[in-house]
């Protein structure tokens, strides 16, 4: 009788210390379910607005034309080069637009 007792208050000890079977779940969760309901509304309601807004935005941006671009200024801080880049004459960079992006002794055009 003793035994069985203690049996079983070894158990229920031992039994809070044990890693438990199955997949623990935060208390904020509602089940997969919800989980896929709430992505989805985000994507229609935030996602797909934000795109359409943005896209927006660009095109009335490309409609205005071109604009002027900033006086080149040869600060020594600006535009070092410590190593030539791996393509092309090595001063240009990947994406570069001869008519907004000046290099280190000025604009191309000029």
């Amino acid at each position: 009788m003793v035994a069985a007792v203690c049996a079983s208050r070894l158990s229920g000890l031992l039994g809070w210390a044990l890693p438990r079977v199955g997949r623990p779940k935060s208390s904020g969760s509602h089940g997969e379910e919800v989980s896929a309901r709430t992505w989805k509304a985000l994507t229609y309601f935030v996602a797909l607005p934000g795109v359409a807004v943005s896209m927006f935005t660009a095109f009335l941006t490309s409609r205005r034309g071109e604009q002027e671009r900033a006086e080149f200024v040869a600060d020594p801080h600006l535009r070092i080069r410590t190593k030539p880049f791996p393509w092309g004459d090595g001063n240009h960079t990947l994406f570069h637009n001869p008519h907004t992006n000046p290099l280190p002794t000025g604009y191309e055009d000029e």
